[in-house]
């Protein structure tokens, strides 16, 4: 079969595919099943403990989680047998100890429970030890020098505050047990334990606010509600593009004539096919527990959402990942190819994870919400500046941690937040913001302070007065900020601890003025005054507003190479020691990762167009200038004029881009990646726009490679 008329056969297989549907779930009469009733069916949750375990180790477990303390030997063996029964009830042989390298993905060695007595006889066999600790190999887990190749012992050690689930294999169930990944020594490799100690941090310092605002909690916890935007094409035409197979994206294609500029895909009607691969997609996560709430077409045509409620920022991470997981392998069972590329199809919209994000008290309030007393509206405020002065000081940071080879192509180009971190607070709390910094309070008690502010009606008018601006990177939304500058394909855990981080620091700054003799609106006045040029409300995308952020002194970085060069600087690292988030070691062990990781990528992309170029574009130009050469008639003259010229501007390119890759620098990772953002990325995108014209020009039935009209319109 000829590559073009593979891509036929594609196009019928994608319209002709039988609608797979999930049976309902019914109770024992036939009765259709509440999710209620069979969420968290495969989770071993808080409820779940408490009726499989003793009291006392249950209260033990229940301090580990709530104050820190130490889990010994005992507790976590009477822990293990329960979920091992537990797991072995539900048809579970084997465990895991599953975590997130800084590959941004999760790994996982699975073991059996099986063993031997001491006669030999089988057994299952799952102790305290098993649970808190395993010892895979770390020497082929990116560590950014922190690790010699030699040095492969490393440790998974459980995270206690992140339930463990049941997984489905084809035949079998695994239990998973959620984990942070360290080194010999202790060092971090991986993305959740930052994310665990940025979480203890800011629970030390918001609580202390909260005791010097007369409010004492016992904790305070990060909360998150990552939206989770995703493509869906018909798999016929991902087996045909190498392309999405091995770098996540189409490296060429010319964009179909109607893209999304009718406006009439997003919230539209969901296709059945997609609907009934998103029910699939819900039906297993909420039997893993996670709180899938909304779903919806999104802008461009085949790009789709997928929102749940906010959890605590770990487990939060832990989610995020299981829907990336489920969302690709429900996909293939429905014949879909689900892809989280940042910018899979040139000419629409690309996919980013808003991560939502505030703070909660152990009773569920949350700080983030404006109060409904004098008391609740300070502690908003205080809460909200101090949000505002870390995002203003740590800017740099913030947008070193959304840095990728993916994000760099849509930050700053009118369809995602620019590449400029800024906060959007809307009209109503920005005129109560510039009332406190104006001074035009300061002379007045607290409480009359907040009625003269017009405070106490922040409640009642937040919600409908915030979220407007969709240019903001980090954009106040009613009782929560979104931070909207995340890549699809991005764990969170890395984003989400640089950002409690960035918030430590702000309130531990406004702790710092309180305690050394500050009233508290005077303490608030000063990070709402430092932290002005952050605040901006306008068009993030207008080139005003890159001059007007330039003046203000924020930090603008094009580029993952210079947004990473963030973290390689004194400011990044007095951050990250000062909140016990990253040792030194360890935050130059991120950038290095970081940086490889763009190298890789843009060396996979440009290995994967030469292939296309070579293989597929030319062979096909090649045949449409076979079949017009030696036919009369100015027509074909002209056509093939315009055919050759095309096949000129593809071989130049092509040339251009192996000129381009011979001049690559023997340096430092940072050395290799300025210059492949400098010299390799543009000469990718030049030949690229020359075979994408050529596309244009050769007949339909010549070219080869799945069209973006296919792809993204025509997938039953």
């Amino acid at each position: 079969m000829s590559e073009a008329n593979a891509r036929r056969v594609a196009v019928q297989t994608a319209t002709s595919r039988p609608l797979r549907t999930l049976p309902r779930q019914v109770d024992a009469e036939g009765r259709p099943l509440r999710v209620s009733q069979y969420f968290g069916s495969r989770v071993f949750h808080v409820d779940r403990m408490k009726q499989r375990l003793p009291p006392e180790i249950f209260a033990r477990w229940s301090e580990t989680v709530e104050k820190g303390a130490h889990l010994d030997r005992p507790v976590a063996d009477a822990i293990a047998h329960a979920v091992k029964e537990w797991a072995l009830e539900n048809g579970a042989s084997h465990f895991c100890h599953w975590f997130h390298p800084m590959t941004g993905s999760t790994a996982e060695k699975h073991d059996s429970f099986l063993w031997f007595d001491g006669a030999g006889r089988p057994v299952e066999k799952f102790t305290g030890g098993m649970l808190l600790q395993s010892e895979p190999d770390a020497s082929s887990f990116p560590s950014g020098g922190m690790r010699s190749t030699f040095e492969a012992r490393g440790y998974t050690a459980w995270d206690p505050t992140s339930p463990m689930f049941l997984m489905d294999g084809p035949s079998g169930r695994t239990l998973v047990i959620p984990s942070a990944f360290l080194g010999y020594h202790g060092e971090s490799l991986d993305e959740k334990a930052p994310l665990l100690r940025s979480m203890e941090s800011l629970s030390r310092s918001a609580s202390k606010l909260c005791g010097l605002l007369g409010s004492p909690v016992a904790r305070v916890t990060a909360t998150i509600g990552p939206e989770q935007e995703y493509f869906v094409i018909d798999k016929a035409y991902g087996a045909l593009r190498p392309d999405l197979q091995v770098a996540g994206r189409t490296v060429l294609g010319a964009s179909a004539p109607k893209g999304q500029s009718l406006e009439d895909h997003y919230f539209g009607s969901i296709p059945p096919r997609v609907l009934a691969f998103m029910e699939e997609v819900e039906f297993e996560l909420y039997a893993l527990g996670v709180w899938a709430k909304t779903r919806h077409n999104e802008v461009a045509p085949g790009q789709f959402e997928l929102a749940p409620v906010f959890t605590e920022a770990n487990v939060a991470a832990d989610h995020n990942q299981l829907v990336m997981q489920t969302l690709r392998k429900v996909a293939d069972r429905h014949g879909l190819t689900m892809l989280l590329h940042e910018k899979p199809f040139a000419g629409v919209n690309g996919s980013g994870k808003h991560v939502n994000w505030s703070m909660q008290t152990p009773s569920g309030e949350n700080l983030l919400d404006p109060g409904h007393n004098p008391a609740e509206n300070v502690r908003f405020l205080a809460c909200m500046a101090g949000t505002l002065l870390g995002v203003y000081r740590h800017a740099a940071v913030l947008r070193a941690s959304i840095a990728s080879h993916g994000n760099d192509f849509r930050l700053g180009a009118n369809e995602a937040p620019p590449a400029i971190i800024s906060v959007f607070l809307g009209e109503f709390l920005t005129k109560i913001v510039d009332g406190i910094v104006s001074g035009a309070v300061a002379n007045l008690p607290l409480g009359q302070a907040m009625i003269q502010l017009g405070v106490a009606r922040l409640p009642a008018i937040a919600k409908d007065n915030t979220d407007r601006n969709r240019t903001s990177p980090f954009a106040f939304t009613g009782n929560k900020f979104e931070f909207r500058a995340v890549g699809s394909s991005a764990s969170i855990s890395f984003p989400s601890a640089c950002l409690n981080a960035a918030v430590t620091d702000g309130i531990d700054q406004i702790v710092k003025w309180i305690e050394g003799g500050d009233d508290v609106l005077a303490a608030i006045r000063k990070a709402l005054t430092e932290s002005s040029p952050v605040r901006f409300d306008g068009n993030g995308y207008s080139a005003e507003w890159v001059e007007e952020a330039e003046r203000r002194g924020l930090p603008h970085a094009r580029n993952t190479p210079d947004a990473l060069a963030f973290l390689h600087t004194a400011a990044a690292q007095g951050l990250f020691e000062r909140t016990h988030v990253l040792s030194p070691e360890e935050l130059h062990s991120r950038y290095e990762v970081r940086l490889e990781l763009y190298n890789k990528k843009v060396d996979i992309e440009a290995d994967v167009l030469k292939e296309l170029v070579d293989t597929q574009v030319i062979p096909s130009v090649l045949a449409e200038t076979e079949a017009v050469n030696g036919v009369p008639g100015t027509l074909a003259h002209s056509r093939k004029a315009a055919v050759d010229k095309a096949g000129s501007d593809i071989l130049a390119a092509r040339g251009a881009l192996d000129e381009a890759l011979a001049g690559v620098p023997e340096g430092s990772a940072a050395d290799v990646a300025g210059y492949l953002c400098r010299a390799v990325v543009p000469a990718i995108a030049a030949l690229r726009g020359a075979a994408d014209a050529s596309e244009k020009l050769v007949a339909d039935h010549r070219w080869s490679l799945p069209k973006y009209r296919e792809m993204l319109f025509i997938n039953g």
